[in-house]
Order: structure tokens, then C-alpha cells, then sequence
């Protein structure tokens, strides 16, 4: 029987010389299951190789794609939420404004800041998905309407890059306020002959989508967003029948006149320096 018995004596195994693989060196796409180190997935700027698939990606990472050399000077900053309602349902909500926070080091769901997008000064207002699924509360639309009030002061075009759950919940009816005040305030960025272009990426729903991110002199969305108010899972249990193929994706409200263009992100700065040279006169 000694014949079927392996001698590992002074054998050193490869699974022992096998070193750690750190964690997140990786890229798995979600949509293709693709997998490319996540150095080449950043350089791609987060999108899929194979497939096109667009990840989700912050203000921090839009910043440094739009904004010339990354520069950019943000606008309120040090804004943050309060608990008006004492609101609570499986946790408070300062608890939930407090584990946000240090998850994602940021203030609430909205980035705003003014730069220059090839040369032409502007101002960007960004969203957050990762601070409580980019729910638009009361510090949301108050960062969208200082960033227009200063568009407007400096003559600049404004931009925002939406990607929302819509309304936080746990403000109510100061969240469902923003709809109408941000509405007012991109009324007075038109009056002022000043372009507001709105990026729409995945996803874009709620609230959001019911207000300012359908409101924009033009509208884009990256490729395949979600953009709804209502999800496709609670339009479908409503009306009780299936949906289209691509329903509420960003190729279908293309088609259907909901938007004036589809831009991958890698095309997304050429693509608004020239839509700004044409909106706005003065460049």
C-alpha cells in the first residue's frame, strides 16, 4: 500500500508559499462577472471593459473627472442635517445621520463646488448614493439652491449629477419641500440665461426625478441608468402587467423623448464642455 502514499517530506506546498491577495485588489462586474484589478477598472473610470457596464461611482470621483486637474473649491460644506421631526423608526435618525457620516466621511448626500470644466468656470452639484441611498433631505436642497444662487452671482453654468433613492423619509414634509424650492431656484437660474444641465445616473428615482433632475436645459444619462418615481417592481404590482423590455433604463427613455442624449462617462467632460460652448453665449 506504500505505493499509494505520497512522501510530502521537505515538499513545500504552493498553497503554502501562496501569499494574501489583499482585499478590494479585484473587480468582479456585476453584470458580465468580468474580473479585472481594480487599479485597470479606476483607469477605465469605473466602467466594464467587456460589457460597458457603468459602477457606481461618488462626488469625490465625478469631481476629479470634471473638474480641470481635479481643483475645485466646495460651497457649504460644513452644512448638516438636524432631526426636526425627533424622528425614529428601527433606529433614530440622528443615529442613522451619525453612522452615515462615518461611513462615508461626508456631510450628507450632496457635494457642491465651482471649478473649471475645460476652462469655462462652473458650478457642480453632485450626489451621494452611499449616504443613506442619496435621499434628498432639507441640507440636499438647500446645497442645490446656494450652488445655483452662486452660479447665478458669478454667471456660471450649473450642473448636477443626480443618483437617488428620492425624498429621505425621515424629514418628511421638509424633504418633500426641497421639490419645489430647488424647482424655484432653477426657474431663477433660466431667468438669469444661464444653462442648467442635468446628469441623470443609476439610479435616479423618487423625488428626484419628480423635481430638478428633469428639469435641465438638457438632459443626459450615462448608459443603462435606472430613472424612475416609481420603481419597476412597484409599477408592476399597480397596473398588474408585465413591463417593456429595458423599462424605465436609460436607452428606453431615450427612445420614448424623456432624454436628449446618452453619454458613457469616458466622453461625459468633452461632451458638456460643447454642450456649454452652445447653451451659454458668453463662451
Amino acid at each position: 500500500m506504500g505505493w499509494f502514499q505520497r512522501n510530502t517530506e521537505g515538499i513545500t506546498t504552493k498553497s503554502a508559499e501562496k501569499k494574501e491577495i489583499p482585499e478590494g485588489a479585484w473587480y468582479k462586474c456585476p453584470s458580465c462577472k468580468n474580473i479585472v484589478s481594480a487599479q485597470d477598472h479606476e483607469d477605465a473610470l469605473w466602467v466594464c471593459g467587456h460589457c460597458d457596464h457603468h459602477e457606481r461611482i461618488g462626488s469625490a470621483e465625478y469631481f476629479a473627472l470634471l473638474f480641470d486637474n481635479g481643483k475645485c473649491r466646495s460651497l457649504a460644506p460644513k452644512l448638516i442635517s438636524e432631526d426636526p421631526l425627533s424622528f425614529t423608526d428601527t433606529k433614530p435618525y440622528l443615529e442613522r445621520l451619525k453612522a452615515a457620516k462615518e461611513k462615508t466621511g461626508l456631510n450628507d448626500a450632496l457635494r457642491v463646488a465651482s471649478g473649471e470644466l475645460e476652462g469655462i468656470p462652473v458650478v457642480i452639484a453632485c450626489m451621494d448614493f452611499s449616504f443613506i441611498g442619496g435621499s434628498m433631505g432639507s441640507v440636499v436642497g438647500e446645497k442645490i439652491a446656494r450652488g445655483i444662487d452662486h452660479a447665478i452671482k458669478k454667471g456660471r453654468p450649473f450642473i448636477c449629477i443626480s443618483k437617488s433613492g428620492g425624498a429621505r423619509m425621515m424629514e418628511a414634509g421638509y424633504s418633500l419641500m426641497q421639490m419645489a424650492k430647488t424647482s424655484a431656484k432653477l426657474s431663477m437660474l433660466s431667468k438669469a440665461g444661464l444653462p442648467f444641465i442635468s446628469i441623470l445616473t443609476d439610479p435616479t428615482t423618487g423625488g428626484v426625478t419628480a423635481s430638478f433632475a428633469m428639469l435641465g436645459d438638457l438632459n443626459i444619462a450615462e448608459p443603462n441608468a435606472l430613472i424612475a418615481f416609481a420603481g419597476p417592481r412597484v409599477v408592476k404590482e399597480t397596473i398588474g402587467k408585465d413591463l417593456p423590455e429595458g423599462f424605465q433604463r436609460s436607452e428606453f427613455l431615450l427612445e420614448h423623448g424623456f432624454l436628449d442624449a446618452i453619454v458613457p462617462r469616458k466622453e461625459l467632460k468633452s461632451k458638456l464642455h460643447f454642450a456649454i460652448r452652445m447653451l451659454h453665449t458668453s463662451n
